[in-house]
């Protein structure tokens, strides 16, 4: 038998075991991107890590799968292969835009709430007044995710990304901080020219709003202290729920239990350190040690608990480290009070003061944070 013949008994042969209504798998590939910076999760609008695969059809278990469908589900699969890492830098790279949106706008909010109308607000309630700058706006922007972000692209070899994504982010921030101070004092003219606000910067003594007493403060305290035990009852009970299933649900949940400790420490630190100095001298009293001191070491502990991630990679340890990250290291480090600081020391009579008092807390923060997770992912060979 010729060598033309016996190939084409072959074809026959196998075309002669083809299944006419057979089916192609279908492939459902879940990328699972987690923001680089403060390892902050994607939240899914169904949990797909409980979800189970589907079970094979009734056709597929009684027949076998002809050769043209194996080759278009493989070539299927090879094509989605290859398009994964465009789609991951895609991903990625709507994040980092996301984040520094999120910084820019934490920042033009400060200067509104937090330099030009916060003499206003504090005469009202000194509380509000903190709440709103060192609770709300300190938390919507943060420095250790920031840094995260630009150290997770170093690892991954991107370091024109990360090496110019730390002065664009400070200058980006810095210009919003600088026009929200410009637009708040124009709109506060206009409210004094309207009578709205008092001309002379002082709250009228029949103002019935002004929490001057000791039962409106109490009434708010006990209003705002309920809120914050439900708040936490409805996180906690979510948080057991989700906690075993490893999914985002449950990192989230576990960021709003741990959140305010981050909060209530830097408030502690920048009210015990701020304006102190160092010694007994008050050597270098211009420096806020404690926003600094907030903002590095929640830098560095974002970076180890990253670190800790990549070395045991389970699924609790990653459910747990990255509540830690993006609920108590996000809320104790702060972009919109640091860049606020370093706004007002400009104003002063020493304007380099708030460009070091910058260039101190960002070097610092990733410097320390790549020995911590960028050397260990490079010298222990972690995939990343």
């Amino acid at each position: 038998m010729d060598l033309e013949t016996n190939c084409a008994d072959s074809s026959l042969r196998r075309h002669s075991f083809k299944f006419s209504n057979a089916t192609n798998p279908i492939y459902d590939d879940t990328h699972d991107v987690m923001e680089s910076g403060i390892d902050l999760p994607i939240i899914p609008g169904d949990d797909l890590s409980t979800a189970s695969p589907a079970s094979p059809s009734t056709l597929e278990i009684i027949s076998p799968l002809s050769t043209e469908a194996i080759i278009q589900c493989n070539d299927k699969k090879q094509e989605t292969k290859k398009e994964e890492p465009w789609l991951m830098d895609y991903s990625l790279h709507l994040m980092h835009l996301a984040f520094f949106g999120i910084l820019g706008v934490g920042s033009f909010l400060m200067g509104w709430l937090g330099i030009v109308f916060k003499g206003d607000i504090s005469r009202f309630s000194e509380y509000l007044a903190i709440g709103l700058t060192t609770g709300y706006l300190g938390s919507l922007t943060t420095l250790s995710g920031w840094n995260q972000s630009m150290l997770n692209l170093s690892v991954q070899g991107k370091w024109a990304f990360a090496v110019f994504g730390l002065p664009i982010g400070f200058i980006l921030a810095d210009y919003s901080i600088s026009y929200g101070v410009r637009t708040a004092q124009v709109f506060q003219r206009f409210l004094k020219t309207q009578n709205v606000l008092p001309s002379n910067g002082r709250l009228s003594a029949e103002c019935s709003w002004k929490m001057d007493k000791f039962w409106r403060r109490f009434a708010v305290t006990v209003v705002l202290l309920l809120a914050l035990g439900l708040l936490w009852g409805i996180s906690g009970a979510l948080e057991k729920r989700e906690f075993h299933s490893g999914s985002s649900g449950a990192q989230l949940w576990l960021a709003c239990l741990v959140g305010p400790f981050g909060v209530w420490i830097r408030w502690f630190l920048a009210r015990r350190l701020n304006g102190r100095g160092l010694g007994k001298s008050g050597l270098l009293k211009w420096v806020p040690f404690g926003t600094l001191v907030a903002n590095v070491s929640a830098a560095c502990v974002m970076a180890a608990l990253a670190t800790l991630k990549k070395a045991v990679n389970t699924q609790t340890c990653n459910t747990v480290a990255t509540g830690i990250q993006f609920g108590l290291m996000g809320c104790l480090s702060t972009v919109s009070t640091f860049i606020a600081e370093v706004h007002l020391l400009r104003e002063s009579e020493h304007h380099w003061r708030g460009d070091a008092y910058a260039l101190v807390t960002i070097v610092a923060s990733f410097g320390l944070g790549t020995l911590i997770y960028s050397v260990p992912v490079w010298t222990q060979g972690y995939d990343h």
